[in-house]
C-alpha cells in the first residue's frame, strides 16, 4: 500500500494537567454537546436560542485559539471544565419564558426521553426536596431522584471516571460497563473520529496565505509514453501526492478503445436508456449569471428532467449541426440574431460576457447526466475495456477501498458516464465522503477544469454560506475574482480526449465541457490514512449538516477488517478505533434493548446486501435494526429516531445482523502487519 499524508490518530497525546482551573471562556463537554445540538438545528432555532448558539460559538473559538497558542508555545493544555447541573440550567435559562422548553429538547436530543422523567429544571437548577412529585424512569422504577440527579452526568457524557479507550484494549475489556451505560440511558450518539464531543467544523485555510503568483499553481500533469510507464508504481504516488493530476495519453499507450462509450455506440446498444438531463444557461466558465441575466452570483441554474440515450444524442447531434452552420454563415458574412455567439462560452471568448449582459440573452443547453453503466448485462464491452487500467484507477481493484463496501454505490463503484454539449457544467463540489475520483474524456471535445486543494474547503464553505448557498446541498459555480482576493490557489487546465485527471481525496472541483464530448467517471479509495480520515470527517460533517452519507463507513470499516491484511499505522489506528467505537456502541444498544424488555431476533446478511440507514435522519445503522411498518412497508430506524417515536419502543420490531461474538472476534484479529519491503502491489 502506498501511504498517504501522515495524520495523527488514535489517543491524544496530551501534556501533564496544569493544577489550576481553565479560563472562563473554555467550554465544558456538556456545553460542546448542546452547541452540537444547536448547530444542528440551526434553522428552527427561536432569537434566543440563536444568541446562546452565538455565544458557545465565540467561547468555542477562543478556546481553539488559546489551545493552538499553548501548543505552539509548548505548554499544557488546561483540561475541558466540569459543568454542575445548575450550571447547565443557567446556561440554558436565557429567559424564563423558554428555559424549561429548550432545556427538555436539547436534554431529550442527548440523552433520550426518559431523562425528561427528572423534576423540570427551575431558575434555582435541579430542586433537593422534592422526590414525591418526580415520575422515575419506566425503565428502572426504583430509581431514586437522588440517583437520576447523580447519574445526569453520567447521561450526557458516559464514562467520563473510567479510563480512556484504547485500541490496546481486548474487545472484551472494551465492552465492560455497556450494560450500566445503557442502564443510565446514555452514549447512544455515536463519532467515529474521536470521543471528544466538540461538533466538526470547517477548517481555517493554510496560513500564511498563498502569494498572488500561487494562485494559479500549475497543475501536476505528465505525459506517458508506453504501457510500462502507466502501470509504475511512482504514477499512483504522483497521483496521490497532488490534490489534483492530469495524465495525458493514457488512452493511446493502454490502447483503450474510446469508441465504445461514443454516442453513436450508447444509441446501438441501449438507445432506451434513462439519463438525467440539467438545463443549463451557456456562459463563459469566468462568468456565473443570474436567473434574471443581470448580476455575476455563485448559485449554478441547473433544472434536472430525464430523457433517453437516443433522444439526448439526438440534441447533441442537432446542437453540433446547428454551430457548425452558424460557423460557416459567420464566414459568409451573415451574423443571425438570435443565438449569435453560441462559441462565446469558450475560455477564448471573454468578451462574452458585456454582449450578454447588455442584450440580457443566453442560450439554453442541456447536459446528460448520471448515466448508469453499472449493469454488466447491458454494459460488458464497456466494462471490459476499463479492465485495461492500472489497479490503482480501476472500477474494481483489492487496493480499492469502494471495492469493499459489498454492494452497489451507484456512481462510486460503478461507472457513470456524461453526454456534453459547450457549456455544460459540473457544478462546485467535493466528491462524496472526499473520496478520490477517475474521470476520462471520451471526446472528441475538450473539457476545462477548475479545482482547489481540500485544505481550502472551509473558505469555499463560507463563501457558498455569504452568497445564500448551501455548501452540500447547493448548486454553486465559484467567480474566479472572489477566490483571487479570498487568496484560494485555484488550478486550471484543459482535459483532451483520451485524458485521464485523479481527483485526489477531498479536493473541491468545477468542471465545464469546451466542445461536445462524452466523459466517465467513478470513485476510488486509495488504502491509505488520509483517505481515511478524510472519509471519517466528512462522515462526521455530514451528520452535522443533516446530508446522507452514502459510504457506510461503519459497514465499510468492519469489512476492511475482515478482508485486509493493513501495514500502515495511521491507516491501522484510524480503522481499529472504528471498530472500537462501533462495538462498544452496538453492545450499548443491546443491552439498552434488552433492559426494555424488547426480544431481539436474529436476521443475518445476505450476499451484496446493501447497509442501511434510519428512514428518517439517514444515519448509517449498523447491526442492530429497529424496524416498524409504514405504509405497509418495513422501514429501518436508528435508536434516537426510534426513541422519539415511542420512548419503550413499543412498535419496533429489534433485528440482529451480526453476533456480538463474530464482532469482537473480527476486532481482536484484526492487527498492524509487518510493513512489506519492497512493495509491489497497486
Amino acid at each position: 500500500m502506498t501511504p498517504g499524508a501522515s495524520s495523527e490518530v488514535g489517543p491524544e497525546h496530551r501534556a501533564a494537567v496544569p493544577a489550576g482551573p481553565p479560563p472562563p471562556f473554555y467550554l465544558s463537554h456538556q456545553q460542546l454537546q448542546v452547541l452540537a445540538y444547536l448547530q444542528q438545528n440551526q434553522e428552527t432555532l427561536n432569537p434566543q436560542q440563536r444568541n446562546l448558539l452565538q455565544q458557545l460559538q465565540q467561547q468555542h473559538r477562543l478556546m481553539q485559539q488559546h489551545r493552538q497558542q499553548l501548543i505552539l508555545q509548548g505548554r499544557p493544555q488546561p483540561p475541558v471544565a466540569p459543568l454542575s447541573d445548575q450550571d447547565l440550567q443557567l446556561l440554558l435559562s436565557q429567559s424564563k419564558d423558554t428555559a424549561s422548553s429548550l432545556a427538555e429538547d436539547i436534554l431529550a436530543h442527548l440523552a433520550g426521553p426518559d431523562l425528561l422523567d427528572t423534576p423540570r429544571l427551575t431558575e434555582a437548577g435541579l430542586p433537593g426536596a422534592s422526590s414525591d412529585d418526580s415520575t422515575p424512569s419506566k425503565s428502572a422504577p426504583e430509581e431514586s431522584k437522588d440517583t437520576l440527579k447523580s447519574g445526569l452526568a453520567e447521561r450526557l457524557l458516559p464514562g467520563q471516571s473510567r479510563p480512556a479507550l484504547s485500541i490496546a484494549m481486548s474487545a472484551a475489556e472494551v465492552l465492560e460497563g455497556c450494560a450500566e451505560i445503557a442502564r443510565q440511558g446514555g452514549a447512544f450518539p455515536l463519532s467515529l473520529l474521536s470521543d471528544d464531543p466538540t461538533p466538526p467544523r470547517p477548517p481555517d485555510p493554510p496560513s500564511p496565505p498563498p502569494t498572488k503568483e500561487q494562485l494559479l499553481p500549475q497543475t501536476p500533469s505528465v505525459f506517458l509514453e508506453n504501457k510500462k510507464q502507466a502501470f509504475s508504481p511512482q504514477l499512483q504516488e504522483f497521483c496521490v501526492a497532488h490534490p489534483i493530476a492530469v495524465i495525458r495519453n493514457m488512452a493511446n499507450v493502454l490502447k483503450l478503445d474510446l469508441g465504445l462509450f461514443s454516442t453513436k455506440t450508447l444509441v446501438e446498444a441501449n438507445p432506451d436508456h434513462t439519463i438525467e438531463v440539467r438545463t443549463q444557461l451557456m456562459q463563459s466558465p469566468d462568468e456565473n449569471w443570474d436567473a434574471e441575466r443581470r448580476n455575476m452570483v455563485w448559485r449554478c441554474e441547473s433544472h434536472r428532467s430525464h430523457t433517453s440515450i437516443a433522444r439526448y444524442a439526438q440534441y447533441q447531434a442537432s446542437s453540433f449541426q446547428e454551430s457548425l452552420k452558424e460557423e460557416q454563415e459567420k464566414a459568409q458574412g451573415v451574423q443571425r440574431e438570435s443565438d449569435s455567439d453560441s462559441n462565446s462560452s469558450l475560455p477564448r471568448a471573454s468578451a462574452g460576457g458585456k454582449r450578454w449582459r447588455r442584450s440580457a440573452h443566453f442560450k439554453t443547453i442541456k447536459f446528460g447526466t448520471n448515466v448508469d453503466l453499472s449493469d454488466e448485462r447491458k454494459w460488458r464491452p464497456q466494462l471490459q475495456e476499463l479492465t485495461k487500467l492500472p489497479a490503482f484507477a480501476r472500477v474494481v481493484s483489492a487496493g480499492n477501498m469502494l471495492s469493499h463496501v459489498g454492494h452497489t454505490i451507484l456512481g462510486m463503484n460503478t461507472v457513470q458516464l456524461y453526454m456534453k454539449v459547450p457549456g455544460s457544467r459540473t457544478p462546485g463540489h467535493q466528491e462524496n465522503n472526499n473520496f478520490c475520483s477517475v474521470n476520462i474524456n471520451i471526446g472528441p471535445g475538450e473539457c476545462e477544469w477548475f479545482a482547489t486543494p481540500e485544505e481550502y474547503w472551509g473558505v469555499i464553505h463560507g463563501l457558498c454560506e455569504r452568497n445564500n448557498i448551501n455548501y452540500l446541498h447547493g448548486s454553486w459555480w465559484p467567480l474566479m475574482e472572489d477566490l483571487m482576493a479570498a487568496r484560494i490557489p485555484v488550478y486550471r487546465f484543459l482535459q483532451r480526449p483520451g485524458d485521464l485527471v485523479w481527483v485526489n481525496a477531498g479536493t473541491v472541483h468545477w468542471v465545464q465541457a469546451v466542445g461536445w464530448c462524452n466523459n466517465i467517471a467513478w470513485n476510488v479509495g486509495p488504502l491509505n490514512s488520509t483517505q481515511f480520515r478524510l472519509g471519517l470527517e466528512r462522515y462526521e460533517w455530514n451528520k452535522l449538516q443533516a446530508y446522507k452519507s452514502i459510504v457506510p463507513m461503519i459497514h465499510l470499516s468492519w469489512n476492511l477488517a475482515r478482508n485486509l491484511k493493513v501495514s500502515e499505522p495511521q491507516l491501522f489506528e484510524l480503522i481499529k478505533y472504528c471498530l472500537l467505537r462501533s462495538l462498544r456502541h452496538c453492545q450499548i444498544v443491546v443491552e439498552f434493548v434488552k433492559g426494555l424488555g424488547k426480544e431481539i431476533r436474529w436476521h443475518g446478511r445476505a450476499k451484496n446486501e446493501i447497509a442501511h440507514y434510519c428512514a428518517n435522519c439517514e444515519l448509517e445503522v449498523f447491526n442492530i435494526l429497529l424496524v416498524r411498518e409504514v405504509d405497509k412497508k418495513h422501514v429501518v430506524h436508528c435508536l434516537s429516531c426510534s426513541r422519539r417515536i415511542n420512548p419503550r419502543l413499543d412498535g419496533f420490531v429489534v433485528l440482529e445482523e451480526y453476533s456480538i461474538e463474530d464482532l469482537m472476534d473480527v476486532y481482536d484479529n484484526f492487527s498492524l502487519q509487518p510493513a512489506q519491503t519492497p512493495s509491489s502491489s497497486s
